[in-house]
């Protein structure tokens, strides 16, 4: 299965953390259905708990499980791409990658696996399932 790299704040919740992402629950279903599933985010480094208890407060019972049953632990200092395993296949979900992690996968000619979350655009977590349901349909 492919890798999906996850951050939370501006992809599975609002950037100014008030509430989930609308229509975060069929989405958790979808990826963890379909993917290998990584938290890339502040709320991880190396332990999933800190995670499910920041998203305890905006997300349902049933999605926090399948989150916690399904989604891994990464270990990183400076930049999210050190966690990321790029001699696999992969896409990362992130609302604000810096600059030298773009660089990083520009050198690695993963560049495109860089999925850039926008949640003030409306349905942007049906528009990113369906982009991730062809991409694993191709």
């Amino acid at each position: 299965m492919t890798n999906l790299y996850l951050d939370i704040d501006g992809v599975l919740v609002t950037a100014k953390h008030t509430r989930a992402a609308p229509g975060v629950e069929g989405f958790v279903r979808f990826i963890t259905a379909n993917f290998t599933c990584y938290w890339l985010t502040t709320h991880c480094k190396g332990n999933s708990a800190s995670a499910l208890k920041y998203l305890a407060h905006f997300l349902d019972a049933e999605t926090l499980g399948l989150l916690a049953s399904s989604v891994r632990a990464t270990t990183w200092d400076a930049l999210k791409t050190e966690a990321i395993d790029l001699t696999l296949p992969f896409y990362w979900l992130d609302d604000q990658p810096f600059q030298a992690e773009i660089a990083r996968l520009q050198a690695a000619n993963v560049a495109d696996r860089l999925v850039v979350v926008d949640l003030k655009q409306a349905n942007e977590l049906a528009r990113l399932q369906e982009f991730l349901w062809r991409v694993l349909n191709q």
